[in-house]
């Protein structure tokens, strides 16, 4: 987590002005917090700490990963089982008239609180993917929150929106028990992740950890949805991809280790295997393409 992003705690229980504040908390000596209850609606996304939840009533023990929703006038404070351990978490508050007029634009977005205070349940659990997913969006949020960039306020509205139709989703899925398969879902999860990853690290190692499943769990979904092993598919998409710089003009001395490969022979063998061409033989077959489609223009 950016260390700049978090937020030092303060025992304000009000929002200023504005449609939504969006916190990110890190505090190392939780402080004793009261009971409570806002006029605004709160979504509260606990990382870290030995803390159990109260609201109207009902104490939870929080794990990683786990979520509230909480309505206004609802009461709910932590309890800290231990103040040894940093309670980290992101607390998101939207202003009632924010809420109604989104409400009032699309009824849609009303789902999620609706149930939440139809069946009186304000805690709930994520998986690993969900997990990923929420904190994704509350990152992105909390980045624009903070920053200063041309048009933050039509961003951070559409990235609010964004949030709650998830949350809509994710409420009915689980409501409607209507989801894919796990295996699947990983799958997928882990292609986007390579594809939008190629220059960091990809090592089984890490994806495993990233992912929070085993070694052996994520190669053998890879290998039963891809047909090839996990590494095959990582070469190949980090080839297509100095294969489009090649073709972009990148001197081959860039290229190669950005994408993995620890020196030029290496890239050379694997380039050759895989495209039946040396990298310069590739390039000069390009340029020569170039040329020769020039003379006929």
């Amino acid at each position: 987590m950016k260390k700049e992003l978090s937020t030092g705690f303060n025992t304000r229980q009000y929002m200023q002005d504005g449609d939504f504040e969006i916190f990110y908390y890190n505090d190392t000596t939780p402080a004793h917090v009261s009971s409570h209850r806002h006029d605004y609606y709160e979504f509260y996304f606990f990382l870290e700490g030995e803390t159990d939840y109260e609201i109207a009533s009902r104490s939870h023990t929080l794990v990683y990963g786990d979520y509230l929703l909480i309505p206004p006038g609802i009461s709910h404070r932590p309890v800290f089982r231990s103040t040894q351990v940093p309670y980290r978490r992101f607390v998101l508050w939207i202003s009632t008239s924010c809420y109604e007029r989104l409400c009032q634009t699309c009824p849609d977005f009303s789902y999620v609180f609706d149930t939440v205070m139809m069946e009186q349940e304000y805690h709930y659990r994520s998986d690993f993917i969900q997990f990923q997913q929420i904190q994704g969006l509350l990152m992105e949020m909390i980045e624009e929150y903070r920053g200063e960039h041309v048009f933050r306020e039509l961003s951070l509205n559409l990235k609010l929106c964004n949030f709650l139709l998830h949350m809509n989703r994710l409420i009915y899925d689980q409501r409607h028990q209507v989801a894919p398969t796990y295996s699947n879902v990983l799958y997928l999860n882990v292609c986007d992740y390579i594809n939008n990853h190629l220059e960091e690290d990809l090592s089984l190692d890490y994806l495993a950890s990233f992912f929070y499943v085993s070694k052996y769990h994520i190669s053998h979904i890879f290998k039963d949805n891809m047909g090839i092993s996990l590494h095959q598919y990582v070469l190949k998409k980090r080839l297509q991809a100095c294969k489009n710089g090649i073709l972009s003009g990148i001197p081959f001395s860039e290229i190669f280790p950005l994408y993995g490969f620890n020196d030029y022979s290496s890239f050379y063998r694997a380039f050759k295997k895989e495209f039946g061409l040396s990298p310069k033989e590739f390039r000069e077959q390009h340029t020569l393409a170039e040329d020769t489609a020039s003379i006929f223009t």
